[in-house]
């Protein structure tokens, strides 16, 4: 049905706008810019894929290596991706792609809709609550879509009922991937991590299922370093009439992976030495407050927080130019999903002194996004409209703080200088998002909630003034000094 190393199934954009469909080798041709799936969750795990493969046969020894092999060259990728097209057969009576392989006999079937993250589970049918997830938008599935859906589903699968495992990564794992600029070959190179080819039997679909009923746990130490991209925590086989696939057989307790570091994802620690564990994104904006750990090093913390393997990577190959950090994964509620995050951030190295700052910066702006929450209590009521408020606060700002990010890391920089100007930036966001909220109608209002709210923009703009808890805070991560506070009169 169809081959997924020989034949033509990606679609793909090109830089000058015309798409096209191509074989995973044609991924080294240098007029290609971007995959064009459907869905930006397909999009993001078939970069994954891509890096898998070249990772899996043909990788790179070292950063000279790297360097050295730049230059796209889709033969010799074709070349060294033939001996594996044998495993990556979707249907068909051998090993299956990303399928088990046993052939579950009995098994009932589910709708090929299963495949997709955001698809409703059979509970959430039953109850009639599919709110938020859906049901029934996939009847049928041309066998392409089936493939990368499949993909998808093993490389971030959530939580799904009693022995259904999640991903490597978690359910929902946040996706960090180097973008120089260039195109689709340049995107792939720069993630691909560092290793030897392997054979295809180091695929986890080409042997039997290692199972986990009894809680069994997979471990670095117990496979290739490629299973990083092709790991199998769930146990599906997939079903076809007439040239595509109509539907989806699972069982429970596929593979139970833990211990793993994977190279695309930022992982931390609750405190040093604890359990390492994968970073999942949040719903909202992916904007400045989130960077330390992703984009930029979170300082003197290598051992509690640290980006994804191929930032290391990218600074280590001498990457030296400006790259963009893709960022994107889907924010889950344990099994359900609530938003997926796409977006991009500068990838920068900074010294531990100017990472110190920089953290500095974010926790001023969440201190006073804090203050400005709080001064909206006699305006809107505690809950979503606040939060709201909260995020607008952050969005208002994102530009102002890489435009103070650049003045920070720029040659001769003034640290306090720059420190200031970022307050001023906050200052003026939140009393424009206060003023916007309070101000239409107060005339209207009864009398001592125009006090109320008097009273709450005084103390809004104290706070940036370096008074009050937060306020002095927010000064003091600033490397600032806040005024004297004024002492409470004596009851």
């Amino acid at each position: 049905m169809l081959n997924l190393i020989t034949d033509a199934w990606i679609p793909v954009r090109r830089k000058d706008g015309s798409r096209a469909t191509i074989a995973p080798w044609q991924m080294a041709d240098e007029s290609l810019a971007f995959p064009d799936w459907p869905r930006p969750d397909l999009n993001i795990a078939c970069l994954e894929l891509l890096i898998g493969l070249v990772f899996l046969a043909d990788p790179p020894t070292d950063a000279r290596d790297w360097r050295t092999r730049q230059a796209p060259d889709p033969e010799r990728l074709r070349a060294r991706l033939s001996p594996f097209a044998p495993a990556f057969e979707l249907m068909g009576e051998g090993p299956r792609f990303c399928q088990d392989r046993e052939a579950f006999e009995g098994a009932d079937a589910n709708d090929p809709d299963m495949l997709f993250i955001d698809s409703a589970g059979g509970q959430t049918v039953r109850n009639n609550a599919d709110l938020m997830v859906k049901r029934g938008r996939y009847g049928a599935l041309d066998p392409a879509l089936a493939a990368m859906a499949l993909y998808t589903l093993q490389a971030h699968a959530p939580s799904g009922g009693k022995g259904n495992r999640t991903s490597m990564r978690g359910g929902g794992p946040m996706v960090t991937l180097i973008d120089p600029g260039g195109g689709l070959w340049p995107l792939v190179w720069a993630n691909v991590p560092d290793g030897v080819p392997a054979t295809p039997d180091v695929l986890p679909w080409m042997r039997r299922t290692r199972t986990s009923e009894r809680g069994e746990q997979v471990f670095p130490q117990d496979a290739h370093p490629a299973e990083a991209f092709f790991g199998m925590p769930r146990r599906l086989r997939l079903i076809g009439q007439r040239g595509r696939i109509t539907g989806v057989a699972q069982k429970p307790y596929g593979t139970n992976y833990a211990g793993w570091e994977h190279p695309l994802t930022p992982h931390y620690r609750q405190k040093a030495g604890a359990e390492l564990l994968p970073l999942h994104p949040r719903a909202g904006a992916f904007g400045y407050r989130n960077w330390l750990g992703v984009a930029l090093p979170a300082p003197n913390a290598a051992d509690t927080a640290r980006r994804a393997q191929v930032a290391g990577l990218w600074q280590a190959r001498g990457g030296g130019r400006r790259a963009d950090l893709i960022v994107a994964g889907w924010a889950m509620d344990n099994m359900k999903p609530r938003d997926f995050t796409f977006s991009r951030a500068p990838l920068l190295d900074l010294p531990d002194e100017t990472a110190e700052r920089v953290e500095g910066f974010v926790e001023a702006a969440v201190a006073l996004g804090g203050a400005l929450r709080g001064a909206l209590a006699p305006v809107l009521a505690e809950g979503e409209s606040r939060e709201a408020a909260r995020e607008e606060f952050f969005a208002r700002t994102q530009g102002a703080f890489e435009a103070r990010l650049a003045e920070l890391t720029a040659a001769g920089a003034n640290p306090q200088a720059v420190a200031q100007g970022w307050l001023a930036d906050l200052r003026a966001a939140a009393l424009a998002i206060f003023d916007a909220q309070a101000l239409p109608g107060l005339a209207e209002r009864d009398i001592r909630d125009q006090q109320a709210i008097v009273k709450a923009r005084s103390g809004l703009t104290a706070a940036f003034a370096g008074y009050g808890k937060l306020g002095q805070g927010a000064w003091t991560v600033l490397g600032l000094t806040p005024p004297e506070q004024k002492r409470r009169k004596a009851a």
